[in-house]
């Protein structure tokens, strides 16, 4: 899938059960008060970062992905 592709499906234009549970993957996902895997992230500005970079400087951290439609 292309990026454009991706951006298209992620962007849906409804919040419906057929468009959105594509998107889930809890089976996937680490389990509560697990460690996550450590990512790169990047600020409003365009700076890069990690998720470890943040961890570091915060006792808790929330990570929220999601898609407002």
């Amino acid at each position: 899938m292309t990026d454009m592709q991706l951006i298209t499906t992620y962007n849906y234009d409804e919040f419906t059960r057929e468009k959105v549970l594509p998107w889930l993957s809890f089976d996937n996902s680490p389990p509560l008060g697990q460690t996550a895997p450590d990512f790169p992230l990047w600020h409003v500005d365009g700076a890069a970062t990690t998720l470890s970079d943040i961890w570091g400087q915060h006792q808790l951290t929330i990570v929220e992905f999601g898609s407002f439609t």
